[in-house]
């Protein structure tokens, strides 16, 4: 899940604003805020899915989990970014834990089956991602790779 959040963030700081088409394509809902935001891209969710998957094995998975969790950390993503465009809160502004247990649960959710996890093993996982997401979102910022810590 680090990699699969981190990743986008790398990518950026790589190539820069150049590939940063949003993920929503720009949608602005009824309330005059955007679907998601400009901080949601699809080569973001591209680097999270890809990475995640190249780089399973390396942990000792299947590919495909890694895949599902990219994918799922993206969606549970995309969900909180619905969820504070709607609230007023812009791209990269903090909320925590609502930038931290969507992306996180929903991918032990979506792998649950698949790994045998059990509920205990799902609700520490999502509390280490939180608190790991915390600390690296802040380590970045002062690295400058990413403008808006969460």
């Amino acid at each position: 899940m680090l990699l699969a959040n981190g990743s986008p963030v790398v990518v950026r700081a790589w190539l820069g604003d150049r590939l940063d088409w949003p993920l929503d394509g720009g949608i602005v809902l009824e309330d005059g805020r955007p679907l998601l935001g400009s901080s949601k891209t699809v080569i973001g969710a591209v680097t999270a899915i890809t990475t995640s998957a190249v780089l399973a094995p390396w942990l000792g998975l299947p590919w495909y989990i890694g895949a599902l969790v990219g994918l799922s950390s993206m969606v549970g993503d995309a969900a909180s970014s619905f969820v504070k465009r709607r609230r007023g809160l812009q791209p990269g502004a903090m909320a925590i834990g609502l930038d931290q247990v969507p992306e996180s649960l929903l991918a032990m959710l979506a792998c649950k089956p698949l790994l045998d996890l059990g509920w205990e093993q799902i609700v520490v996982l999502t509390l280490l991602f939180t608190i790991a997401n915390l600390g690296i979102s802040r380590m970045t910022a002062l690295a400058g790779l990413d403008h808006h810590p969460h």
